[in-house]
């Protein structure tokens, strides 16, 4: 795992399988990002069965056969989408194409698993909506700032335990490094990625509305820049948002591309939930200029007093397992339909209301 790269951060967790070999098929579709490793290595973990791999770029698939042996080259995207033994499709494709790809994938009998964002316009939602109601297929979104990362995960379990009263604000910093040499050409294409509010904004908003137990919010403001980057002019390196959540919640998100190269990780990602009666800080990937390596800390204040907490190997992710479950029993325990939805509807928003820093 690489911790110095962001877009090809996959986190490996223990082997919690949910079902036996064969019982839960899947196979990748569409490799254009790395999140997909991510995506992989939690459903396998939880028991899923990889089957096929699928992209037009060869290199990759390449790649991801080293990584996943067990998987075998599809001739084409429809031999993925059409095998009778396939539950669900996880896929990685550009962010402005990820929709277009679900459809595909919902109209072929299959749940779909994508990276977010989700969408980059209002009416791919509104389409994904549309298809999920006709089908009662899934949408489900690879939100992997929440649910790859175990300090959020035990934060979150803190929270549910009333560790510290009703939350009434939720503020994040989502600093990442942009390392421009390893990206991709549409990574600096606005209508392909759809902004830096809907692209890694999409990982704040859906921890606002699950720490601050909301299902709507009202987008306050937003703002966007390019800061330091006019060899890239499409590319926002800046953006923060306020939301008010529909039972009062308070929020306040900042992120970024400029994460030094001094840093041991890829963004020094930060979560602040207060409560009535105490709060958390999740420092999700580093503690800075600390000996010890590696992320998952978590402090806790509240009337008993001070808590310091690595939930590094305490929680595993839960997530993966959940969702291989709601697919066979058509539950909705990993994340509901709605929750997914809402979290990229208020990213959209968001970028759509961002007033340019200039």
């Amino acid at each position: 795992m690489k911790i110095s790269d962001g877009m090809n951060y996959a986190p490996k967790g223990k082997p919690q399988p949910v079902v036996r070999p064969g019982e839960f098929v899947f196979s990748a579709v569409r490799l254009d990002h790395g999140h997909i490793y991510g995506m992989c290595n939690g459903l396998t973990e939880a028991g899923a069965t990889l089957k096929y791999v699928w992209d037009p770029d060869e290199a990759k698939v390449a790649a991801f056969l080293r990584a996943f042996p067990q998987a075998r080259a599809a001739r084409s995207e429809e031999e993925a989408l059409q095998d009778q033994e396939t539950h669900l499709i996880a896929g990685a494709a550009v962010t402005s194409e990820r929709c277009a790809l679900g459809l595909r994938v919902i109209a072929a009998g299959k749940d779909y698993f994508t990276d977010k964002a989700p969408f980059t316009t209002m009416a791919q939602l509104k389409s994904a909506r549309e298809a999920v109601k006709r089908t009662g297929r899934k949408y489900m979104v690879y939100y992997a700032e929440r649910l790859h990362d175990e300090g959020s995960i035990l934060a979150g379990e803190l929270v549910q335990a009333g560790e510290i009263g009703r939350v009434i604000s939720v503020t994040g910093f989502g600093p990442h490094r942009l390392g421009a040499a390893g990206r991709p050409k549409w990574f600096f294409e606005r209508e392909k990625y759809g902004g830096i509010l809907c692209d890694i904004g999409s990982h704040q908003l859906e921890q606002f509305l699950f720490y601050g137990g909301e299902e709507d919010a009202v987008v306050n403001s937003s703002r966007i820049a390019n800061f330091a980057h006019p060899e890239y002019p499409e590319l926002e390196d800046y953006g923060d948002m306020t939301l008010t959540g529909k039972k009062g919640t308070a929020s306040y998100f900042r992120l970024d591309w400029f994460t030094p190269d001094g840093l041991r990780t890829w963004g020094d990602g930060r979560m602040f939930i207060q409560g009535t009666e105490g709060f958390v800080e999740i420092r999700k990937y580093v503690n800075l200029a600390a000996a010890e390596a590696g992320g998952g800390h978590v402090y806790l204040v509240n009337g008993q007093g001070e808590k310091y907490l690595n939930a590094v190997g305490v929680t595993g992710y839960p997530f993966f397992g959940q969702l291989i479950l709601d697919c066979l029993n058509r539950t909705e325990n990993a994340m509901t339909q709605a929750h997914a939805f809402k979290a990229a509807e208020l990213c959209l928003i968001a970028q759509e209301k961002a007033v340019r820093i200039r």
